[in-house]
């Protein structure tokens, strides 16, 4: 039988704030971006980056985008004003070269380098000022002005698409979903459970959003290999299943810690000497743009609290519309939790029997304590007839 009296058995207490960040590394940030990086590399593998180059132009930083739309279009109108400065030069129609007389030339007003590069920048653009213009008398001109036309609408292009590929990101929706800064474990319908929340901060829904877990840690196997960051399924669930969430409102999502749950040796002291990582994925797809995304966290052993579980955040106002106090999403108050999970079950199986023997003395018949007694002696006389 469990003590209720003992201090390590059940924890009762006061509220607990909003857990605090560890130092220890993670694979996966509380943000969800993956910890991780990619040495030795063989030189002819980076030129696959170059080959899947519009996966690379979307994932580059956008510093860097940036760099590279400036000089995707600044870099195309130098080139071509050097290419119409040459034909300009080789016509003579430069300021300073000698001119014949019924000289004819092949762009108007571009007599420099300077004006050379307005006039490209003009025609990329689509500008046309009109003082500076072909005169049409050179085929070489009509020929140069066409490439440079179909080049820039290829580089206008290429470079919308980016910008709109990296806005529209799905990544960029899973910012507005949250996990809790910590997780929880107590006692739910029955069971020691692993209470998780989420919340999903716009009011457009993720549709067919499922939540699954990874445990990661590192085992030995039997014939003595080392796996680092081994993977072991977590199944989370809330009330109404763990399939097609109704994520209008934040959730409390949990997984039951039985015999097959990998926390089930745990107790309440030694959850913090472990060196796990538990990452949580929430998949769904955006209601407004039809993308579909993931929102990733991690938990430590430090930011799992025993014997805590979550502060109500959803109330109904006045007016009839339900409220969600943001304010304490991820606070916790100390509530009566088993010390461990054997703790619990030998308890609960010691209550089991103790009221099964009832169940069967009551089958067997109730004593009458006003019975009395009486002793019968084998010479008791009989009456003969």
């Amino acid at each position: 039988m469990v003590s209720l009296s003992s201090s390590r058995m059940f924890q009762l207490g006061h509220l607990q704030p909003n857990g605090h960040r560890s130092c220890k590394s993670r694979l996966v940030t509380k943000d969800g971006r993956c910890n991780i990086e990619f040495g030795n590399i063989e030189y002819s593998n980076h030129f696959a980056y170059l080959v899947d180059f519009w996966t690379t132009f979307v994932e580059i930083r956008w510093r860097f985008v940036l760099l590279l739309f400036v000089a995707a279009f600044t870099g195309s109108w130098f080139i071509f004003s050097l290419l119409w400065y040459w034909i300009a030069k080789s016509n003579g129609d430069l300021t300073g070269q000698n001119r014949t007389d019924g000289h004819v030339q092949c762009i108007d007003n571009v007599n420099g380098l300077t004006t050379a590069f307005l006039y490209s920048l003009e025609t990329q653009t689509t500008i046309g000022y009109g003082g500076r213009a072909l005169t049409g008398h050179c085929a070489g001109t009509v020929a140069l002005i066409i490439i440079q036309s179909l080049i820039g609408v290829f580089i206008n292009c290429f470079m919308c698409g980016v910008i709109l590929a990296k806005i529209s990101l799905p990544k960029k929706r899973a910012k507005t979903v949250t996990f809790s800064n910590t997780a929880a474990i107590c006692l739910k319908k029955g069971s020691l459970c692993l209470l998780i929340r989420v919340a999903n901060l716009r009011k457009t829904l993720l549709i067919g959003s499922q939540i699954y877990g990874k445990l990661l840690k590192t085992t030995t196997t039997a014939d003595g290999e080392t796996i680092i960051l081994d993977q072991v399924d977590i199944d989370f669930m809330v009330d109404a299943g763990k399939d097609n969430l109704f994520f209008v409102c934040p959730l409390t999502l949990y997984h039951v810690i039985n015999r097959s749950s990998p926390f089930y040796e745990l107790s309440a002291d030694t959850l913090p000497l472990q060196d796990f990582e538990l990452v949580v994925f929430l998949d769904g797809t955006a209601e407004s743009t039809s993308s579909s995304c993931q929102v990733r966290t991690s938990y430590i052993p430090q930011e799992i609290q025993w014997g805590y579980t979550f502060l109500p955040i959803i109330s109904r106002t006045k007016t009839g519309k339900y409220r969600v106090d943001f304010s304490n999403f991820s606070k916790s108050v100390q509530v009566t939790t088993p010390h461990c999970v054997r703790c619990f079950e030998s308890d609960a199986d010691q209550r089991n029997h103790n009221n099964h023997n009832q169940e069967n003395h009551k089958k067997m018949g109730i004593d009458n304590l006003g019975f009395q007694v009486i002793d019968i002696h084998d010479s008791v006389d009989v009456t003969k007839m």
